[in-house]
């Protein structure tokens, strides 16, 4: 989200008044597939330009020059992912005041600064990405590797910002709320002193290493089936690879931790994620299963372990969903499915971590089963799902409220026509983007490596 778009998207709101309307779905709708799209290029924000840096920097230590010619290439795919990320950060921007006018008219002096910050990171970002990219034959060795960690560190700030305008509508704080107006605005207290901001900003930011460095090891995987199998496509592979492998294990910790802090500020949607009905003492958790009736049916039954994994008690209290009217409850199956799929997949991508981290201590090598490879090359995109899987759990699990008890997500939402017409048109818009982004990777790809390197095959594959 940039600065200009938070500035125009203000009087947009302020000239758009709440109305309840029959498009919420599309404009619910709309914003997830703004988001969808935004979202995995967040995480390439976050985490490529400190692989492509560690590349760089392997290179000026060893004097390899397949490092650099592996960080080169890579500098060019982070220009063309930013690039996109203009396109989707910006229209996701406009959307705040557009769809939702009575959330960015109130709470605008609450969450602005944050907004604030992030396009000033964003534009840090621009400057220092064009130094480095077009840096490389102008600048020292030295020089232009230090001309990449302000990439690194913008990508970081950019996102804790808006992690925290997340996590305050998860927690609000840091105002009053008087005759419909928010008043005695305390924003600093409102996104840094929000203590549901922590696990929130540790849980995606470990999240964008496991899916960048899945998404960028899975490209390799698929070449080495595809009998290419050079030591460019090793090298490459390794460094992603082994980040993603040391992150994903650590994942489940920090997800213990977030599902703690959920139980304790937001336990109707925990409620919701187990599908407990009631609340009660000893809680059961349901592995799979559909919720139906009052109960899970189908699901695989653990007494007491939902109580374990909450409170670390097995005899502890867990709020059930009738802590809540119906009218204020999420809708169940899809934050239940949608968690479970997080869960499901993030244990897989952990295991293949092991089997990474195992393999290389053991054997000072990268498995090199094809069976391994064919793994590597689904863990990209399903680290993906997983991603959105986990963002759907935080946001619809926050249903009806777009502030959490405080805005209802109907009182936020526009009143102004053509919702349906624009949604369409979004989808025309990215499915453009998106064709061209796989047009320029591929060409990216397709181009030819600074260095020539040996071209060994493994015939199994």
């Amino acid at each position: 989200m940039t600065l200009l778009a938070l500035l125009s998207a203000v009087p947009v709101a302020q000239a758009l008044g709440p109305v309840e309307q029959q498009h919420l779905l599309e404009a619910r709708q709309m914003q997830a597939l703004s988001f969808a799209a935004h979202i995995p290029l967040v995480c390439f924000g976050i985490a490529f330009p400190a692989m492509v840096l560690v590349m760089e920097w392997l290179g000026q230590r060893t004097g390899d020059p397949i490092y650099r010619t592996i960080a080169r290439r890579w500098s060019r795919v982070m220009v063309a992912l930013f690039a996109v990320g203009v396109i989707t950060g910006t229209v996701l921007s406009f959307e705040m005041g557009v769809l939702w006018p009575n959330f960015t008219a109130t709470f605008g002096g609450v969450f602005g600064m944050g907004f604030a910050i992030e396009g000033f990171s964003f534009f840090m970002e621009a400057i220092f990405i064009g130094i480095y990219v077009y840096g490389w034959d102008r600048l020292s060795p030295r020089a232009h590797l230090l001309s990449g960690i302000p990439i690194v560190v913008t990508g970081f700030t950019g996102s804790w910002m808006v992690i925290a305008v997340n996590a305050w509508m998860n927690h609000p704080g840091g105002f009053r709320l008087v005759d419909g107006r928010a008043v005695d605005i305390h924003p600093w207290s409102a996104l840094f002193a929000n203590d549901y901001l922590w696990h929130e900003l540790i849980h995606m930011y470990i999240a964008g290493y496991i899916v960048t460095g899945f998404a960028v090891a899975a490209a390799y995987a698929v070449a080495r089936l595809r009998g290419r199998w050079t030591r460019y496509e090793k090298t490459a592979m390794a460094v992603p690879l082994t980040i993603a492998a040391l992150a994903a294990p650590v994942q489940l910790l920090v997800g213990d931790w977030a599902a703690r802090e959920v139980a304790d500020k937001q336990p109707v949607k925990l409620a919701a994620i187990e599908g407990l009905p009631r609340t009660e003492k000893g809680a059961p958790l349901h592995v799979l299963g559909w919720y139906h009736d009052g109960e899970v049916k189908f699901g695989i039954r653990f007494p007491k372990m939902l109580s374990v994994l909450a409170h670390h008690d097995p005899n502890a209290e867990v709020v059930g969903l009738d802590a809540a009217p119906p009218s204020q409850r999420p809708p169940i199956n899809v934050v239940r499915v949608a968690f479970q799929t997080m869960v499901g997949i993030g244990t897989l991508l952990a295991a293949l971590g092991v089997l990474v981290l195992f393999v290389r201590v053991r054997k000072r090598r990268l498995p090199d089963s094809p069976w391994f490879f064919r793994a590597l090359a689904v863990a990209g995109p399903l680290s993906y799902v997983a991603l959105v899987c986990g963002w759907v759990t935080t946001e619809v699990g926050r249903q009806p409220w777009v502030v959490y008890k405080i805005m209802p997500t109907n009182q936020a939402v526009t009143g102004a026509g053509g919702i349906p017409v624009g949604y369409a048109g979004l989808w025309i818009v990215y499915l453009g983007v998106a064709a061209g982004v796989v047009w320029i990777l591929r060409r990216l790809a397709r181009a030819p490596l600074d260095v020539p390197v040996a071209t060994p095959v493994h015939k199994e594959a």
